[in-house]
């Protein structure tokens, strides 16, 4: 959540861009705006955002394109109306994958509309409707086949080792096997030895890596499964 000074400084420095970027949009949406072109901004801006490796990218209302004038905008001016908004992009997108948040900022040019949009997550590209969008400079396309591979691709590079398998529990792990990991551990790390000896087992294995925050992973069930599960 980012407070009014926050707000302001931002909006200056994309009002300062040369131009319209694949992750930056200006609208004036001086009444209203297509709630279907507004989901294909979204689709489009997270993807690019992705591919670009920003963490968001930003679709202003209230703003022209040509100057990066303020005209202000008085697009869904009941907050209520305007937060509803969310539901209603996630409903329609990808995994309901929907704004990080809407900001208002009211000038005295005008009302300014920001919505920060979340970079599409590695290995999923963003669908508006079943359509993937993206941009070539300011223009809105059709994400094309490379783009799309190049973001789905990214899930190869997930580390298999330590995805948590989910319905896994210590149960699972060997408690010889454990306690032969703990010798191995404060032989190589002798002084902790004194301290390794006061931890509990999930600890232990949260501690060696073996664990992420108490979950099972798959390098875990590897190393000290009790016995073979299927990894999926």
């Amino acid at each position: 959540m980012k407070n009014e000074l926050e707000l302001i400084k931002i909006l200056a420095d994309l009002r300062n861009l040369p131009a319209e970027t694949e992750v930056v949009e200006f609208k004036e949406a001086k009444a209203n705006y297509d709630f279907n072109k507004l989901g294909k901004y979204f689709s489009a801006i997270a993807n690019e955002a992705n591919l670009k490796g920003k963490p968001y990218g930003w679709l202003v209302f209230g703003v022209e394109n040509k100057h990066h004038g303020i005209v202000g905008s008085q697009f869904r001016p009941n907050r209520k109306d305007l937060d509803s908004l969310k539901s209603e992009i996630a409903n329609k997108a990808t995994h309901r994958i929907t704004f990080i948040d809407i900001y208002e900022v009211l000038l005295k040019e005008g009302r300014v509309i920001m919505f920060q949009i979340p970079a599409a997550p590695k290995g999923i590209p963003i669908a508006w409707e079943g359509h993937y969008y993206g941009r070539d400079n300011e223009e809105l396309n059709p994400l094309n086949i490379e783009e799309i591979d190049r973001i789905r691709s990214q899930a190869l590079a997930v580390d298999w080792s330590a995805v948590i398998i989910p319905d896994a529990t210590i149960d699972d792990l060997d408690p010889v096997a454990i306690q032969v990991a703990r010798l191995n551990y404060t032989s190589k790390f002798t002084s902790s030895a004194k301290e390794v000896d006061k931890w509990d087992d999930v600890t232990f294995l949260n501690k060696s890596k073996l664990l992420i925050k108490g979950k099972i992973t798959r390098t875990a069930i590897i190393l000290l499964g009790r016995r073979i599960r299927a990894l999926h």
